[in-house]
């Protein structure tokens, strides 16, 4: 958790909210998230550096959480957990999908990178658009 917090202090800061989802999830949340599908896990010598989660529902792989230290950031390892998640999916999981805000640039970025193509935006408030996002797996 102290991960998740540290990388996504940034995002708090971009849209002026400390009370992102991800910044005061429970552990018996966190848990529950981890037990839904793939979690994976980055490591630089033992200590933890990244990480990201995943569901699968309806041929789908929904990508969430990825985290990258902010000391660690631009080494590629948000791209090496992007793709390692979307392996782990299986070969019956047709897509991945995954979501980030609008303002999220480095993250919108990447997932470009990845493969990833804008599929819709929604407005959540005045603040806040999310962009979903999509690849095809196959």
């Amino acid at each position: 958790m102290t991960l998740q917090r540290a990388a996504l202090v940034t995002e708090a800061q971009l849209y002026d909210d400390p009370r992102l989802p991800a910044l005061v999830e429970t552990l018996s949340e966190l848990l529950a998230a981890v037990q839904r599908g793939p979690a994976l896990a980055a490591r630089d010598d033992g200590r933890l550096v990244g990480s990201v989660r995943a569901r699968v529902a309806g041929g789908v792989l929904h990508v969430g959480r990825l985290v990258v230290a902010p000391d660690q950031q631009g080494r590629s390892i948000g791209r090496a957990l992007l793709a390692a998640v979307e392996r782990a999916a299986g070969p019956d999981v047709a897509t991945a999908a995954l979501f980030t805000g609008h303002r999220s640039a480095a993250n919108l970025r990447l997932y470009a990178r990845a493969g990833y193509v804008e599929q819709r935006q929604e407005r959540v408030d005045d603040g806040l658009t999310f962009v979903h996002l999509a690849k095809s797996l196959r």
